[in-house]
């Protein structure tokens, strides 16, 4: 039999394929670098953050303003959107209660620890980093974009403590607020609906037996580190907007992002710290 004739392939063919799979483990590289580089930014940001609060630096009655444009101007928004989410967490509860056991008055007793420890502050959060979240990245963005923020660098001001702090103090006193209030809104909402629609005993539903200092201490926790976060990854995104109103959009998208990110990761976190804690307190 003759011979099989054997094909090797290109030299060209071969160089070609080498130079795409380099430029794609740079490419690959680089994102790596760039996603190092930013969370080392961000965590400068955080701790100059920190340091500003004793710095001073800020306006007088800017922390003022920040409380009322973040929580006055979201509370109508928290409490509709958790007013209505506890209506539906209730109303799937009881029928699915209904369709297994048909008993219902465990139904509020395990609803009020997950809405302390949970519900409340993870879900207000997750409201703020929509409408706090992008209005700190537009504005930041915008005074970025039009060089303010380098002029308020050459007269000496440090833009974290001029733009990122007093936002940062409000937002935790706020975040904290509104997850009280959102969290009593969505419980009341809740209660409401199984008296009226299944005919669940109120004095039943609204009994707090359940709920211990543990809850408590993890509501708060959670609302506390969300405050934190969501200006912190907010002013970053709106310190890196770059050229003109586009890069002003694309900060403001990454900050949505990256806040809600922020609260969801805070919220693993947390949950499995406070469960290694007080475990039998949460169960």
């Amino acid at each position: 039999m003759p011979p099989t004739p054997t094909t090797t392939p290109r030299p060209g063919l071969v160089a070609r394929a080498a130079a795409a799979a380099a430029d794609r483990v740079e490419a690959v590289g680089q994102v790596a670098v760039d996603a190092v580089r930013a969370a080392v930014e961000l965590w400068g940001v955080f701790v100059s953050t920190i340091a500003g609060i004793y710095r001073g630096g800020r306006p007088r009655g800017e922390i003022v303003r920040q409380l009322h444009a973040i929580g006055n101007r979201s509370l109508l928004f928290i409490t509709v959107t958790l007013g209505f989410i506890g209506m539906v967490m209730i109303y799937q509860a009881c029928m699915q209660f209904m369709r297994v056991t048909g008993d219902l008055s465990q139904i509020g007793l395990q609803f009020l620890p997950l809405i302390v420890s949970d519900f409340g502050p993870t879900l207000t959060a997750m409201m703020l980093a929509t409408r706090v979240g992008a209005g700190i990245a537009a504005e930041i963005g915008s005074m970025k974009v039009t060089e303010q923020v380098d002029a308020l660098r050459m007269s000496g001001v440090l833009p974290v403590d001029y733009l990122i702090v007093p936002r940062f103090v409000a937002s935790i006193v706020m975040t904290v607020v509104l997850s009280t209030l959102g969290g009593a809104v969505m419980y009341l909402a809740g209660g409401l609906t199984a008296h009226y629609q299944f005919g669940v005993n109120t004095e039943l539903f609204f009994d707090p037996e359940l709920l211990r200092p543990a809850h408590l201490i993890l509501g708060l926790t959670k609302a506390v580190a969300y405050g934190a976060a969501i200006p912190i990854v907010s002013g970053f995104c709106g310190l890196r907007a770059q050229g003109s109103s586009e890069g002003v959009g694309t900060a403001t998208t990454a900050a949505v992002i990256g806040s809600s990110f922020a609260v969801l990761l805070l919220d693993l976190i947390l949950s499995v710290i406070a469960f290694v804690l007080f475990g039998e307190q949460l169960r």
